[in-house]
């Protein structure tokens, strides 16, 4: 076995350690848990939160990819790895999109945490494939104007920071 496929287990396996932890251990939440990884060093882990901290957004992915932007001081994460302990729910995807992770490495499916822990994105992917109007949560756009007005001035704001 090559040097980076055991790094890659090494780090693989980390996620998953701190998926146990979150799920059996500490009980904050379901069986996810996540590693940033950079030139071959750790930058920041991650472990579900959500029913601890009753915050639906307090993904593994979501708190290694906050804390990697910290450490980084950088909202960017280029040449940066994800090692999670489960393939990615749309919200953590669209994020390692966001902060330009470079990969992913995943270990349970879509489709074990659907089996073993009742975690469904399937109608998450549904909904957003919908036109808005079709979507369970009901949308409807108000003062396009006034908000555009302020876009219009960011977009004209020198010194602006683009992302």
């Amino acid at each position: 076995m090559s040097n980076a496929q055991n790094d890659h287990e090494k780090f693989i396996r980390m996620a998953i350690e701190l998926s146990a932890r979150a799920a059996l251990e500490y009980a904050t939440g379901g069986a996810f848990g996540s590693v940033i990884v950079k030139d071959g060093k750790v930058i920041s882990t991650g472990m579900n939160r959500v029913v601890a901290s009753h915050d639906p957004t307090w993904h593994g992915e979501m708190e290694a990819i906050r804390l990697a932007c910290i450490t980084l001081q950088s909202f960017k994460l280029p040449g940066c790895i994800l090692y999670t302990s489960a393939e990615p729910c749309p919200m953590c995807m669209a994020t390692c999109y966001w902060a330009g992770i470079d990969q992913v490495f995943y270990a349970a499916t879509v489709e074990d945490a659907l089996e073993y822990g009742n975690f469904d994105d399937r109608p998450i992917y549904e909904q957003l494939a919908l036109p808005k109007e079709q979507r369970s949560i009901k949308m409807t756009q108000m003062l396009q104007k006034e908000a555009v007005d302020v876009w219009k001035e960011y977009k004209a704001k020198p010194d602006k920071i683009p992302y």
